[in-house]
């Protein structure tokens, strides 16, 4: 697989606001442009969603993808990976918190995606930072509100 896309931003909000926001994810359409749906396929014992279907537009990213999630580092870490999609071929990536102290989280999103047509390496990370950053800057944007 080929080298994921990361950044990371600090945001002036607590580390439980920032995790509450990141892992719900039903809720993402309210903040991150490039999530138009998200719907729960299953759900663990604690009521986490584990595999979501969503429909992405990033850009040059559109997809209807199925998302696998991973609890088992909550809540310093959310990852997911691709269990299907229509053009993607692989989407892996996490969500790393940490908190600075009591009013400031630091969060590092990394991202890898694969697609099923030929696209140069440069253009998919470039695809993938602005993807990341997006992300980062709209949930800072939220949570500092």
């Amino acid at each position: 697989m080929s080298d994921s896309s990361s950044s990371t931003v600090t945001i002036d909000s607590p580390f439980a606001a920032v995790s509450e926001a990141l892992f719900a994810l039903e809720k993402y359409p309210e903040w991150s442009s490039s999530i138009k749906s998200v719907e729960a396929v299953a759900r663990d014992d604690q009521g986490r969603i584990t595999k979501a279907k969503m429909t992405i537009d990033a850009g040059m990213m559109k997809d209807r993808v199925i998302l696998d999630y991973d609890w088992s580092e909550a809540p310093s870490r959310l990852s997911f990976s691709l269990d299907d999609a229509d053009l993607l071929t692989g989407m892996d990536g996490a969500y790393i918190l940490k908190s600075i102290d009591e009013d400031t989280t630091s969060v590092t999103y990394e991202l890898t995606v694969s697609l099923s047509m030929p696209i140069p390496a440069m253009m998919r990370q470039k695809a993938e930072k602005t993807t990341i950053d997006q992300a980062l800057s709209q949930l800072k944007t939220t949570l500092e509100a």
